[in-house]
């Protein structure tokens, strides 16, 4: 596999070796230890990491990303299930040696490449070859990924990838990749939130607009080392054929994230924050006017997804009459918002 500014592929094609140390010996043995700026948390019961990849569905014959492996214990997991190539991606150098025993092991009909990189600057579209891909039109992609993820980078680490299954870009260039992760518990709740929850936000929104989403299981979090502070939820993400919304990404977010900043208000107020404050009143009224069957003063955390869809439609025309509109960002000051709207209009 070539070099490129993006990776550094380590090791490839493995041979079978003796009977592996423990996940704890590893650990032992190399010294490892969790860095809580990185907010690492290993998996040891080899039973967890197992009920883990379990919910990601038949693995046999598929291609797997597997998101900071650590020193293993979920790639372990993942190398029992007859699967054709396993690409592991690591930002701590430290555990490179240990991922090195399990890629030296692996029998000649897997694969398994070692990548060291940012998973946040990393670009995934070159680590499975392009005949694996499938149609956007078929449900199910061979290639999955899994991933025990650092909880400091799971909420900015999702987005990029809802927006990349937005695009069909990276990996999601080659189909309706699989997704079964690791969150904080109130991240997956939040997830899977349904309107008139206490959990429902942006994110509900946002995810479900785009996947299918499912909170599998939630396990404790004394079953980490170390232990976390919360507890831990496990969600399949499974992208939709086609996203709930009809317009770009970068719409609709905006507007579901402005919405959201008033999550207990009515959905008028959210609204009101789409607009700068000389045309606020007058661009708000004519969002509503549009769209009579939703009512100013519902609840925004009751607010359907086709509702969003909806109302950013109705955003969008307003765009497209005064294409400067979509760069006003409601946190700015009420004197830059005035200077903005008479530079404008």
């Amino acid at each position: 596999m070539p070099f490129t500014k993006n990776f550094i592929p380590l090791i490839k094609n493995g041979q079978n070796l003796p009977p592996l140390p423990s996940i704890s010996d590893i650990i032992h043995l190399y010294k490892l230890s969790a860095i809580r700026q990185l907010a690492q948390n290993f998996i040891l019961d080899m039973n967890l990491t197992r009920k883990i990849v379990k919910q990601a569905g038949n693995l046999k014959g598929s291609h797997v990303c597997e998101i900071g492996p650590g020193p293993g214990g979920i790639t372990r997991a993942i190398l029992e299930n007859n699967i054709n190539e396993l690409a592991v991606i690591e930002k701590d150098k430290r555990f490179l040696p240990s991922l090195q025993i399990l890629a030296d092991s692996v029998t000649s009909e897997t694969k398994m490449s070692i990548y060291h990189a940012d998973i946040l600057k990393f670009q995934m579209d070159s680590i499975f070859p392009q005949n694996v891909a499938t149609s956007w039109s078929e449900t199910d992609s061979n290639i999955n990924i899994i991933g025990n993820l650092p909880f400091n980078i799971s909420l900015p680490l999702l987005l990029r990838w809802l927006r990349e299954m937005d695009a069909r870009n990276d990996l999601f260039a080659l189909g309706r990749v699989k997704m079964t992760l690791t969150f904080q518990k109130e991240i997956a709740e939040r997830m899977i939130a349904l309107p008139g929850s206490n959990q429902r936000s942006r994110l509900s929104v946002i995810t479900q607009s785009l996947a299918h989403v499912d909170h599998k299981f939630t396990f404790l979090g004394k079953a980490c080392v170390p232990q976390p502070q919360v507890d831990v939820g496990v969600v399949n993400i499974h992208p939709k054929e086609k996203p709930t919304y009809e317009m770009s990404f970068d719409i609709f977010h905006k507007v579901v994230t402005s919405i959201f900043n008033f999550r207990q208000k009515f959905c008028k107020r959210g609204v009101e924050n789409l607009f700068p404050l000389p045309v606020k009143d007058e661009m708000t009224h004519e969002i509503f006017h549009k769209l009579p069957h939703i009512h100013p003063s519902t609840p925004i955390f009751k607010l359907e997804n086709e509702h969003f869809n909806d109302i950013a439609h109705a955003y969008l025309e307003i765009v497209q009459r005064i294409p400067g509109l979509v760069d006003y960002d409601y946190r700015q000051p009420k004197s830059q918002q005035h200077l903005w709207a008479q530079n404008m209009f």
